[in-house]
């Protein structure tokens, strides 16, 4: 969730993993996330009262610490009630906030678990002290795997983004890029950027220096770029969010130091970005249409190599937790050294 949406006292919703969640600010304004399920009579706590620091239930005014859980108070009870309200918990979840975002950690579906051993909230990488930033975000019609996967997909923008002002399908050309390993995902190497794609030709034309791009993937959901030239730089951080189990959120945060009185980079991001976004979601709608008949995908060398990778981590991961590991434990890579992979786009 976007920082900006928690503002004063006001509760707001949201939904991960299919758990309902209610988050706001206390009166420090330090986020809190809560399950938004009164552990009294299932009663939704964001239709409550709120007061900075206890959220109080809307059907019998049972009052919840917000970071904690705990429950504080019990109007209907006597003075003679034998209750102890304080071992009363509704479901708490640890959340911190970064480039402008709300992370909640999901540390178990009633929020029960604790702030020890949280992995580190992923950075998006900064390489001077002043830079602009933008976010985007939209909705993705899928489950996470499908959405995930298509952001490490390098065959199909010029059949999905076919426009003037990036690439079109008498522009496909063969490539070969070179990926390594990283802990917990790979990394497409350092290397010069699409040539035939329009906005790095700008970037070039803007800049007057040559450009190099790096791309990372890291579980469990996200994508770093980087562009460097010269002393100018623009990184972006992309994630996939599952809020149920066909459907995730895209969000995209972007932070670049490119010519800052020249509005460029904005217009790139806000107003082709929302349509780049656009088109990937109208492939997913119909991607959803055979997938309800046929499930299995079929993976081929070399394009589809990395989404390959991706579900070796996953299940390397998920093995990983049956074994008891922590939330932040470091899984070995698919790789075991620098691969060079080849298609044409």
């Amino acid at each position: 969730m976007r920082s900006t949406a928690l503002r004063g006292r006001k509760l707001a919703r949201a939904t991960l993993l299919e758990v309902p969640l209610v988050l706001g600010r206390d009166a420090a304004g330090r986020a809190f996330a809560l399950r938004d399920v009164c552990p009294h009579r299932a009663f939704p706590l964001s239709f409550g009262r709120f007061d900075g620091e206890t959220v109080e239930c809307a059907y019998h005014g049972w009052q919840f610490e917000v970071h904690s859980g705990q429950c504080r108070h019990i109007p209907s009870l006597t003075p003679d009630s034998k209750l102890k309200c304080e071992r009363i918990y509704a479901g708490s979840y640890p959340c911190a906030e970064r480039d402008g975002y709300v992370w909640v950690f999901m540390n178990s579906a009633e929020g029960r678990g604790t702030e020890e051993n949280l992995p580190a909230i992923p950075a998006l990488p900064t390489f001077s002290e002043k830079f602009q930033m933008a976010h985007l975000e939209s909705m993705l019609p899928c489950n996470v795997d499908h959405g995930i996967i298509g952001l490490m997909d390098p065959a199909h923008g010029p059949f999905v983004h076919q426009a003037w002002w990036w690439r079109t399908r008498r522009s496909i050309r063969e490539k070969a890029k070179q990926y390594e390993p990283i802990p917990n995902g790979f990394r497409m190497s350092p290397h010069a950027p699409s040539a035939n794609s329009a906005p790095y030709k700008i970037l070039k034309f803007l800049t007057g220096e040559p450009a190099t791009t790096t791309i990372d993937f890291v579980l469990p959901n996200v994508r770093f770029e980087v562009i460097r030239a010269g002393k100018y730089w623009l990184a972006s951080r992309t994630t996939v969010t599952p809020i149920a189990r066909e459907m995730c959120r895209l969000d995209f945060c972007a932070a670049w130091n490119i010519l800052p009185l020249v509005p460029v980079v904005p217009l790139i991001i806000h107003v082709l970005g929302p349509r780049f976004i656009r088109q990937d979601v109208e492939v997913i709608e119909k991607q959803a249409i055979g997938l309800r008949h046929q499930e299995r995908m079929m993976l081929i060398d070399d394009a589809d190599r990395p989404a390959r990778w991706y579900f070796e981590l996953k299940a390397a991961y998920l093995e990983a937790q049956k074994r008891g590991a922590g939330a932040d434990v470091v899984v070995g890579s698919p790789l075991d050294g620098p691969v060079t992979l080849r298609w044409r786009s």
